[in-house]
């Protein structure tokens, strides 16, 4: 992986190689392992192992990592269907006539992010 762009590419968590991820954050941002690992209160060395792959940052330090280097991890874990669900049952509280002004308002703004044409 090797940085093309202003920003680390997007990968699956399988996928995901936090040294390289950290090495090209760093990288991008223009500092240096000992200004990272100041940023972090950890060392150089530490960070330099993140960056060969012989040692792993636990998630969190990833993300602070990454915010450190000017960068935001966004990494939720939550239920998949979690939203979905309330979603619903706020749609199942509404009255008929709700739920009808809401695909009215929806329409209209999906009208409104189309280009003329």
């Amino acid at each position: 992986m090797r940085v093309s762009s202003d920003r680390p590419p997007t990968h699956t968590l399988s996928r995901l190689r936090p040294g390289e991820l950290v090495r090209d954050a760093r990288a991008l941002a223009g500092i240096t392992q000992r200004e990272l690992a100041e940023r972090l209160g950890t060392t150089q060395s530490a960070v330099s192992a993140w960056e060969r792959g012989h040692d792993v940052p636990r998630v969190d330090t990833l993300a602070r990592a990454l915010q450190a280097c000017g960068f935001e991890a966004d990494l939720t874990f939550r239920r998949h269907d979690d939203e979905d669900r309330a979603q619903i049952r706020g749609t199942i509280a509404q009255s008929p006539e709700d739920r009808l002004a809401t695909v009215e308002r929806v329409t209209q703004l999906i009208g409104l992010a189309q280009p003329p044409g």
